[in-house]
């Protein structure tokens, strides 16, 4: 399997290239120059295997790079131990026609160890038939890629992982979970800005001549783990194949029948997902974008026009916000019949003019497989309170966002299709705010908040996030938003 960058037709790479680079030399993304697909049969055979064989099979086909061993090996080696639920991703039933499918089992109690419990594996072999040499990985993280990054690579050899957050965007928890964190090879860093601030000035590290000399020099080179990398993005489309089949074993659909899915997104990739499972064959009907008060999204999907310069709010949910979201331009690739002139062109406008618009052929194509709503703050603590009430279901701020988009698409519409929500994390990474919704009073600090929302759901708070309490603070650092670099050239020496 080929790959092929978003902004420059003549990129042609391989998949372990892809995976090893992270970004194409001239800024863009890189995807596959097929989407492979599965029939209904093979869909259906998927629902009698674990959730390790349903990736096997579901990868394979992107990774051609990798032989048969070598992918089970990367696979088990990902999902063998390291999460608490030997489902993996396992489903809860809010109703007759709704599910959640949760997530959040793994390591650092987030949707994003789906991907970066995998991406360590994948990357190591994609560096060894590269040739890449060792790697220095930059991360931005809107709050949970940055602690699942940090513990995917942990100690990984070969590799040096350099992560950074926005300073007041992120929550108590996860904070501690990357300030804290183990491992020689690793290292945190908070930025005076949002995470857009964080994401661009990653961005342009990668594509800096200057930089890229300097660790040539060192026989080191760059690579992602934020979903601009592929091998970050392809292990989440399995987890759509997965919650489907679940479904057609529970019996609540046929083999075939529509599912719609639900995803709280901030930076487009897990929805992208979603939406490679469909091109592939899985029988889904609308993809619904959640979003909180950072609509950039909302509003993109309804009228074609992306807005990046608007007002930025800082939310209960920070995973997503975000007001630029990488991702997207590998949908407007694909919508755009793979024209990377096009796509290059808008992400020259964004970057220049902070906007673009679509023409009406190709919003006519978006519309009619996603559909879009967003929750403000008081919304999202609404939903988490009757969530509750309603299902005792305990749903973190990010999920609570997804159902809210649910319920609203349901009266819009009336369609009743059964719908799959993706639960991205834990509760108890966002404690206070979720007290505060089912009607408690937080009390002391997210340790003891922690048990107080243990104690009043029956719901136990993860042991992992427990351990972090008196924990040493390893990485105090912050920098300005406009000196990444050095903080990346301290880090390397």
């Amino acid at each position: 399997m080929d790959y092929q960058s978003t902004r420059d037709a003549a990129v042609r790479v391989s998949s372990a290239q892809a995976i090893a680079r992270g970004l194409s030399p001239e800024g863009g993304l890189y995807l596959p120059a097929e989407i492979p697909t599965l029939s209904l049969a093979e869909i259906g055979q998927l629902a009698d295997l674990p959730y390790v064989a349903r990736a096997q099979k579901i990868l394979a086909p992107y990774l051609t790079d990798f032989s048969a061993d070598e992918l089970r090996e990367c696979v088990q080696g990902a999902y063998g131990a390291q999460f608490a639920r030997s489902e993996i991703a396992p489903l809860a039933r809010l109703d007759d026609t709704t599910y959640l499918s949760e997530l959040f089992h793994g390591p650092t109690c987030a949707f994003k160890d789906m991907a970066l419990q995998l991406l360590p594996w994948l990357l190591a072999k994609s560096a060894q038939k590269s040739g890449a040499g060792e790697l220095v990985i930059l991360v931005a993280t809107s709050g949970d890629t940055g602690k699942a990054a940090l513990e995917g690579f942990r100690d990984v050899p070969g590799t040096h992982v350099l992560v950074f957050y926005p300073q007041e965007g992120v929550s108590p928890m996860q904070r501690l979970q990357m300030v804290t964190q183990a491992g020689n090879n690793v290292g945190v860093c908070a930025v005076e800005g949002n995470f857009d601030d964080a994401q661009t000035g990653v961005k342009e590290i990668f594509t800096d001549p200057a930089v890229c000399a300097k660790l040539r020099e060192k026989s080191l080179a760059f690579s992602s783990a934020n979903s601009i990398n592929w091998g970050r993005l392809v292990p989440q489309i399995v987890y759509y194949f997965s919650a489907y089949v679940d479904l057609v074993k529970n019996g609540t659909v046929r083999l075939g029948d529509q599912v719609h899915f639900v995803v709280p997104t901030g930076n487009f990739g897990n929805i992208l997902a979603a939406y490679f499972a469909r091109e592939m064959g899985l029988p889904v009907g609308k993809l619904l974008c959640a979003s909180n008060r950072n609509r950039v999204l909302t509003d993109f999907i309804r009228t074609g026009t992306y807005t990046a310069r608007r007002d930025f709010y800082t939310t209960i949910s920070p995973s997503m916000d975000i007001l630029i979201s990488s991702n997207l331009e590998r949908l407007l690739f694909l919508l755009a019949d793979r024209d990377a002139g096009q796509t290059a062109a808008w992400m020259r406008s964004l970057k220049e003019t902070g906007s673009y618009t679509v023409p009406d052929s190709v919003l006519a194509k978006l519309q009619s497989l996603f559909w879009a709503d967003s929750a403000d703050e008081e919304a999202t603590k609404s939903t988490i309170g009757d969530t509750w009430k309603n299902a005792h279901y305990l749903c973190d701020p990010h999920t609570a966002v997804g159902v809210h988009a649910l319920a609203q698409y349901r009266r819009e519409t009336g369609d009743q299709t059964p719908a799959v929500i993706a639960a991205t994390a834990s509760p108890f990474k966002f404690v206070s705010p979720v007290l505060s919704a089912i009607g408690q009073t937080p009390q002391g600090d997210e340790f003891a908040q922690a048990t107080q929302l243990a104690a009043f759901s029956g719901v136990p708070c993860p042991p992992q996030l427990l351990a972090l309490q008196g924990k040493a603070v390893r990485f105090p650092n912050v920098v300005a938003k406009d000196r990444l670099q050095d903080a990346v050239l301290d880090f390397l020496a």
